[in-house]
């Protein structure tokens, strides 16, 4: 493993760790150089309550790329839709480590705007 993605790893496990302590169901991203994935993890059961990503259909059918923030702002409008069905309002947000901005931000805004609060 390299430097960057081990660096990655441990500020994931460590904001991980404080999100544990709120109890909250947690949205967390990982994003590849060609896809976007997110998903909301229930806290107590560690089960996946709702999930998006650029793969499906339904989300990347009218996008011209899938990596890039237009991409990552449809998943996130995606995944708050499927939450709020499950009936998930609040979340935590888990960046799994990345900064908070481009795609990751825009996903993030976009997840607000679907009805998720964070």
């Amino acid at each position: 493993m390299d430097i960057k993605k081990a660096a990655r790893l441990r500020r994931a496990r460590k904001a991980r760790a404080n999100i544990r302590r709120l109890g909250r169901p947690r949205l967390t991203i990982f994003r590849s150089g060609k896809h976007i994935y997110a998903q909301v993890i229930s806290s107590d059961q560690g089960t996946v309550i709702a999930a998006a990503s650029t793969l499906q259909k339904d989300v990347s059918g009218k996008l011209k790329s899938t990596s890039n923030k237009e991409a990552a702002a449809a998943v996130g409008k995606a995944v708050a839709e499927r939450a709020v069905e499950a009936g998930i309002k609040e979340v935590a947000f888990d960046r799994s480590g990345y900064r908070y901005h481009g795609r990751v931000k825009e996903l993030a805004d976009a997840a607000r705007k679907g009805g998720l609060d964070f």
